[in-house]
């Protein structure tokens, strides 16, 4: 798909090529995988586009086989990948995914971990509505790092919205190194993500209210927490709206999905309510899969999310 026109919204980060088993069962035991493109901007940016909002994901691949099938997989999404590169000195990261035990990365000195401030020097990030950036990429290099800084400090000059997902990897960096860092980048963006046990490992934060009081900066704080609800905290006040309930089959992506149902419902005019809920929305179907992105409701839950949820 040709993409001539400027996106609305702009994600950046590392995108690697995820293996999971094809069912939902453990890799110690799994006879049967699947390949499936996975990171938390490109994700955002495949949701998005699938809810019709022109998006693009800025990043950096290998010149080899993975790189060039998340790429197109991304593509058929509706994204916008103009501005992916293919290192040839670098090989795409990988990851899989163990159910019900978490990840685990193999992506040390991946393409993506050398992006730096040049990566978007002629990238027009000031034209789009939403520019969204993770806690991941500051952590994957020290010229990731000093890319989210270039990018926040254009944004922060210009009339675009600049959402940050804090989006903590326990895995990349402990805790003491990663509170200071998140919260400084999290307070320098219009609208941030986090969940309460992200903020409760990070900062010792026991409520939202907690979290807003250590991220006075942003226009607007969403926190999650998980199967209880998600709290908006703005500036005009709080708004809370409750999870809809759901069986979950695996949890990765799904604060991705959520991030990506909120901005737009945001970008489509909604008020807090709708944001959240929208989130939810978003969230449930990544929930009910093995997979961090659905874009329609699996066949075996499709009933169950036309019912009315208390």
């Amino acid at each position: 798909m040709l993409h001539t026109s400027n996106p609305r919204l702009i994600t950046i980060g590392e995108t690697m090529m995820m293996v999971t088993p094809a069912r939902a069962e453990s890799l110690a035991t799994a006879d049967d995988v699947s390949l499936h493109p996975g990171g938390a901007e490109s994700n955002v940016a495949c949701h998005t586009a699938h809810l019709g909002i022109p998006s693009a994901w800025v990043s950096a691949v290998g010149d080899d086989v993975l790189g060039r099938r998340l790429v197109r997989a991304i593509q058929e999404r509706g994204v916008d990948t103009r501005w992916v590169t293919a290192d040839p000195e670098a090989p795409t990261g990988v990851y899989f995914k163990d159910p019900g035990h978490g990840v685990l990365y193999y992506r040390r000195g991946s393409a993506a971990s050398r992006m730096s401030p040049a990566t978007v020097a002629d990238i027009p990030l000031e034209d789009a509505d939403i520019v969204h950036l993770s806690g991941i990429t500051p952590v994957l290099s020290a010229s990731c790092a000093a890319l989210v800084d270039a990018v926040i400090d254009r944004v922060a000059a210009s009339d675009a919205t600049l959402t940050f997902d804090v989006n903590y990897r326990p895995s990349l960096w402990p805790e003491g190194v990663a509170a200071g860092v998140l919260r400084q980048l999290a307070n320098r963006a219009d609208v941030v993500f986090v969940g309460l046990d992200e903020a409760q490992a990070l900062w010792g934060c026991a409520t939202p209210d907690d979290v807003r009081d250590l991220l006075p900066g942003p226009d607007r704080v969403v926190v999650k927490d998980g199967d209880v609800g998600a709290t908006e905290l703005g500036r005009d006040g709080t708004v809370f709206e409750p999870a809809i309930p759901t069986e979950v089959l695996e949890a990765v992506g799904a604060g991705d999905a959520f991030a990506a149902g909120y901005l737009a419902a945001d970008l489509n005019g909604a008020g807090a309510s709708g944001r959240l809920r929208a989130g939810h929305e978003r969230a449930r179907l990544v929930l009910l899969s093995m997979s961090d992105f659905v874009a329609d409701p699996p066949a075996a839950a499709s009933a169950a999310l036309t019912q009315p949820t208390s």
